[in-house]
């Protein structure tokens, strides 16, 4: 037990290194480029994303969730998957290559033909690396995935800033997006190591898809009301309109959406071990929304907070759209961390029949929001994400308490500390940024005093999340010893 704790911190650690280090320098890179390069091109990019994003959630099908649930999964498993994974991505880049005409008729941006031909290329070079990454997730080594990342986005991302400083516009990100491709297929190959048999085995689809197809469903359902925004936005109102919510959207989305996705990486591989012991599995699920919301609520109301001057600072006067945008958006995603949790206990529990009900109830629900709000503009399809977030956590914690008891009541106990202090420094922040006109020194001064705050209040209520953390940071230096 002891060594799966220690796996599962180091998995923490490394996941966290791997995708901070990648996100981090791509958000960073992201932000030179955005200073370099206009709304409007980033509009266009956004655009195209839409139909990368459905087209993996088909490539994938949900056979990498379903390779690691699978307990005895075996080298066949791994080959025919590939072979799949391959084959679609082939088949859905000639199909969206054709397509690409209509794709901007659809928008009414001519140039959009020729950057999708190029960009849909990810597809097939994305499938390459799928394997391996299902590989390093099972055996918790995010260590070597970090290495491979991290590289991966300083090398594209400096090659995204020097097209876009010598004006090649929104071909700069195609650049960005395709050398981190092409960079992760050779790294990974040289790095892990593995190559596919030359077999597909149909015993091996069967009992992947069987549990892997209603998570495909989900997933499908899941990313198509998640670019359904960019889709009406784009089609209704301009390339810049677009790229200012996208803009927006991604700031406030970057810090939940990542410590989430590290947190949910680690935790499905450690916590299938427990899926028979429903006595250890809600004492780390309890555990897992506990420190996920005592980290990811203050950063995300700091967030909120200081929105105004970090857009005004960062990336100048021409995103200023994004403001409002950013801190409504931030409050839509300060629950994910708790519906993805809640999710997660299902895909454990081997119930991805229950997570497709959920996303098929819940999106029709958010489609029906988003056609009332598209009425009154960008800012009211913002609210009604928001709105959305909130039925999302309802609906996503009523099977986590028919499963394990551990419903919507109990689970606001265990976070309502952190909420209320969180919700404290995004005040602080708002009242910052109005009171101090310099947009640098309000930035500046939210940086400093919004963390200290939420440390304080932290420490003076004795809040055992605090303890915890810094538990886990005494108990990872021993295990780092031992493993050198």
């Amino acid at each position: 037990m002891g060594e799966l704790k220690n796996k599962a911190v180091s998995g923490v650690v490394w996941s966290a290194i791997e995708r901070f280090s990648i996100k981090g320098v791509q958000f960073v890179l992201g932000l030179i480029l955005a200073r370099l390069l206009t709304p409007a091109d980033y509009g266009l990019i956004a655009m195209l994303t839409v139909f990368m994003s459905i087209s993996y959630a088909f490539i994938d099908g949900g056979f990498a969730n379903a390779l690691i649930q699978c307990k005895d999964r075996t080298e066949k498993d791994y080959s025919t998957v590939f072979y799949i994974n391959l084959s679609l991505s082939v088949l859905f880049y000639i199909s969206l290559f054709f397509a690409a005409p209509y794709i901007a008729d659809f928008y009414n941006q001519p140039e959009l033909e020729s950057i999708a031909r190029v960009y849909m290329l990810n597809l097939i070079v994305n499938s390459f690396v799928s394997i391996n990454r299902v590989k390093v997730t099972i055996n918790l080594n995010f260590k070597i995935q970090a290495k491979i990342t991290f590289r991966s986005a300083v090398i594209s991302g400096l090659a995204g800033v020097v097209c876009a400083y010598f004006g090649m516009g929104p071909w700069a990100l195609v650049v960005q997006a395709m050398g981190n491709a092409f960079l992760n297929w050779i790294l990974f190959a040289w790095f892990v190591r593995w190559l596919p048999k030359l077999e597909f085995s149909k015993e091996s689809f069967h009992k992947l898809f069987a549990f892997g197809f209603k998570i495909f469903i989900a997933h499908l359902i899941s990313k198509l009301y998640s670019n359904l925004n960019t889709i009406v936005i784009g089609k209704f109102y301009t390339p810049a309109s677009l790229g200012v919510f996208n803009r927006g959207d991604r700031l406030a989305n970057f810090t939940s959406s990542n410590i989430t996705a590290v947190l949910k990486r680690v935790a499905f591989p450690v916590l299938t071990r427990f899926q028979d012991d429903d006595k250890k599995l809600l004492k780390s699920y309890a555990k897992y929304i506990k420190l996920s919301t005592f980290i990811i609520f203050p950063i995300m109301m700091c967030l909120c907070g200081m929105a105004k001057p970090f857009i005004l600072t960062v990336l100048t006067e021409k995103w200023a759209g994004s403001i409002l945008i950013m801190q409504i958006l931030s409050f839509a995603y300060l629950f994910h961390c708790v519906t993805q949790v809640n999710l997660n206990l299902l895909y454990v529990k081997g119930r991805s029949d229950l997570v497709l009900r959920l996303e098929i109830v819940k999106k029709t629900i958010a489609v029906v929001i988003l056609i009332i709000t598209l009425q009154y503009g960008i800012i009211a399809i913002c609210f009604g994400r928001l709105l959305y977030s909130l039925i999302s956590l309802f609906a996503n914690t009523y099977y986590t308490k028919k499963i394990l008891d551990y419903g919507l009541y109990k689970q606001v106990k265990e976070f309502l500390p952190s909420l209320i202090m969180s919700l404290i420094i995004a005040a602080m922040g708002i009242a910052i940024s109005e009171l101090v006109t310099i947009p640098w020194l309000a930035l500046l001064t939210c940086l400093v005093v919004c963390p200290a705050t939420y440390y304080a209040m932290a420490k003076v209520t004795h809040n055992e999340n605090l303890a915890e953390l810094k538990e886990i940071v005494k108990e990872k230096k021993p295990f780092a010893r031992k493993r050198t």
